[in-house]
């Protein structure tokens, strides 16, 4: 997909986020001279074409109260764990849930899910249902905690550019 100067122009307008207004295509494209349903209809396009890979809300835990966010890792038989991760990712309070690959022989860990709480006792109240649904598949786990906010930012562009 090659992108045209309208691209360049939508990218750069969406590029800290959508306006957090009722008709956020709407107000981009008062912003770009065209109408709302042309802004989404090319969003989706880039979306289908792979330019976008998503567009998503990134709501701040923090900002909402959950201050005790952990990120908890689990030692999950490898011939469950695809399956686990499934089910625990649909849990309430459980925001992402993802494989990886163990680095033996200091990290045996190959399941991750991030855990919001209040407080440091939600999170490892949710630990333990975690654990109770994983039962005999896991060996072990840990919870680590958020010490500071990363600022999550995606493309930027700074000199737009004619070539691609």
């Amino acid at each position: 997909m090659a992108l045209d100067d309208f691209d360049r122009a939508l990218v750069a307008a969406t590029q800290r986020g959508l306006p957090l207004v009722p008709r956020p295509y709407d107000a981009v494209g008062a912003a770009l001279g065209v109408s709302g349903q042309q802004v989404q209809a090319r969003m989706a396009q880039m979306l289908a074409s792979g330019f976008i890979r998503r567009i998503g809300a990134v709501p701040n835990h923090y900002r909402l109260g959950f201050t005790a966010n952990g990120m908890s890792v689990w030692d999950v038989d490898d011939a469950q764990v695809d399956a686990l991760g499934e089910r625990i990712g649909q849990l309430p309070g459980v925001s992402h849930c993802y494989r990886r690959p163990r680095r033996l022989p200091d990290w045996p860990y190959n399941l991750f899910a991030m855990l919001h709480g209040r407080t440091r006792a939600e999170v490892e109240q949710q630990a333990v249902q975690l654990q109770q649904l994983l039962g005999a598949a896991c060996r072990s786990h840990a919870i680590l905690y958020s010490t500071a906010i990363l600022k999550k930012t995606g493309l930027r562009l700074t000199h737009p550019s004619k070539e691609d």
